[in-house]
C-alpha cells in the first residue's frame, strides 16, 4: 500500500456509515430452537416422549423468534386493515 491509499484510508471523510445503523435486540430464541429440534433428534433414537418434549420446545422458540421479528419490524400484529364502526 502506498502513502497517498494509506491516506485515503485514514481520512474519515471517504468513509460510509457502517450498515445496518440499528442492530436487532439479542434474543434466547435461536438457543431455544435448536435445542428443542437437537432433543426432537435425541427423541428419535430415545423414546416418543423426549421427541414430544423437543417439538414442544421447538414450536415454541420458533414462534417466539418471529413474534420478535414481526414485533422489531414495526408491522402491526393483524394486517388487516382497520373497520369502520357500525352507525
Amino acid at each position: 500500500m502506498d502513502k497517498e491509499q494509506h491516506e485515503q484510508l485514514r481520512n474519515r471523510a471517504n468513509w460510509e456509515e457502517a450498515r445496518p445503523k440499528v442492530l436487532p435486540r439479542p434474543t434466547y430464541w435461536p438457543f431455544f430452537l435448536a435445542m428443542g429440534l437437537a432433543f426432537l433428534g435425541w427423541g428419535i433414537k430415545a423414546g416418543w416422549i423426549v421427541a414430544g418434549a423437543g417439538f414442544v420446545v421447538f414450536i415454541i422458540a420458533l414462534t417466539g423468534w418471529i413474534t420478535d421479528l414481526r414485533h422489531e419490524s414495526g408491522k402491526p400484529r393483524n394486517d388487516r386493515p382497520k373497520s369502520v364502526a357500525h352507525r
